[in-house]
């Protein structure tokens, strides 16, 4: 049976939740990854059959909000955003939580401000080896008040293993991201590491294990990103592939591959099974479902969609880049950047910044709207978004109305 969380109950929704309540009773396996369809009529709402928090975001938060109600004498802390969704941290902050370093890293609390007595709660992503020794160095246990998705350490484990078993780990990620740096620092405890970002480093690798650059190329490439000594004639021999959660499971997959077709190239296809390790098994099946879930609502087709969580979340960015390959997509934070039908708040996921886009709710009847939001985004927040739009169809049908149609549509 999975388990149940105990999350806030200012996270869950009338809507957004009662929907998913419907679809896991229709479809307890999770095999059917067809969207669910709100229809208001004037307007229809095209939801993802996954999206929203996973298990490890459901764990951080019920870990976090029990932490703080059970020591309401203490002073707590977290090493740095629990989740990157601003409005969790937010209302974290506005509870006490204060944070230790920002997400690039910067730590802004020095470690002698701290005392023996206070809490620190290290987050989702987890954290580095040096910041648990420093930790442990000041008598504050780092693994008291642990958030770390269980499937990150998954991915710690498999590396060790890895590591003892001689093979080097390419770990595909982000550099600077926090889960990357976590992973990346205990990855190097036993076994050389190399951060790849994209298929287009990865094939600029899968030359150099193919001997077709020189060790200038890798550093050119890799110098920032790999381990300490890591020599590329010797670490490169015996290969295995990692990824940061939150990265694309397809690209993870791709990469993968290209790495493995090198090793062949260089070794034979006889010989692949001593120099390649599959690793298949630490992909996040959470960030897996909503990946899949939300091909399937791009192959449903709609005019626009909107795309709710927090700027500097992984996982919520690659949604974004998936729905604006095939329509207008719009990656917004929350409700409040939603101005009125003429204009609307938004990041622009390719230049880096924000931007303000004119008229843009188009004027077709009935309008088709995909609706969806990363693993750290509470389904509230996409019930605001919701309503917030539906304010500009006054001709649309009642809530009330449409959900009770849909709970007799999921109950046939």
């Amino acid at each position: 049976m999975a388990r149940h969380f105990d999350i806030p109950v200012f996270y869950k929704s009338k809507i957004i939740s009662g929907i998913k309540k419907a679809r896991q009773e229709q479809d307890p396996k999770k095999k059917d990854l067809s969207p669910s369809i709100l229809d208001f009529g004037s307007v229809r709402f095209i939801l993802a059959r996954h999206f929203g928090f996973c298990f490890g975001v459901e764990n951080a938060i019920e870990i976090a909000y029990k932490t703080l109600e059970s020591h309401p004498d203490n002073r707590i802390f977290f090493l740095s955003e629990m989740i990157h969704n601003p409005n969790v941290n937010n209302d974290l902050q506005s509870r006490g939580v204060r944070f230790i370093f920002t997400t690039d890293g910067t730590q802004i609390i020095p470690w002698n401000a701290l005392r023996s007595d206070d809490i620190v709660v290290v987050p989702a992503f987890g954290t580095t080896v040096e910041i648990q020794e420093e930790l442990s160095a000041r008598d504050i246990d780092p693994y008291n008040y642990n958030t770390t998705c269980p499937f990150v350490e998954k991915v710690w484990k498999r590396s060790k293993q890895l590591g003892d078993e001689g093979f080097t780990i390419v770990l595909h990620g982000k550099a600077k991201h926090e889960e990357t740096r976590a992973t990346f620092s205990h990855s190097i405890q036993q076994a050389p590491t190399v951060v790849v970002f994209d298929k287009h480093e990865a094939m600029k690798l899968a030359d150099i294990i193919r001997e077709k650059y020189d060790h200038r190329a890798f550093f050119e490439v890799f110098g920032r990103t790999c381990s300490e000594g890591f020599d590329p004639d010797s670490h490169l021999q015996r290969l295995g592939v990692v990824n940061q959660t939150t990265m694309l499971a397809s690209e993870t997959r791709e990469i993968t591959r290209i790495i493995k077709q090198a090793l062949i190239d260089k070794y034979g296809s006889d010989q692949i099974n001593h120099h390649f390790a599959d690793t298949s098994d630490t992909l996040c099946y959470a960030t897996n479902e909503n990946q899949n879930a939300t091909y399937a609502l791009i192959e449903q087709g709609a005019d626009i969609s909107i795309v709710v969580g927090g700027y500097n979340s992984s996982n919520t960015s690659h949604l974004v880049e998936l729905c604006q390959r095939s329509m207008p997509t719009y990656f917004i934070k929350n409700a409040q950047e939603i101005d009125s039908k003429e204009k609307i708040k938004h990041y622009d996921l390719r230049e880096r910044n924000m931007m303000v886009s004119d008229a843009w709710l188009p004027d077709k009847r009935p309008l088709d709207i995909i609706l969806t939001c990363g693993a750290s985004c509470p389904d509230a927040m996409v019930d605001e978004v919701l309503l917030r739009i539906l304010r500009f169809f006054p001709d649309a049908s009642g809530v009330e109305e449409v959900m009770r149609t849909e709970a007799i549509s999921a109950s046939n």
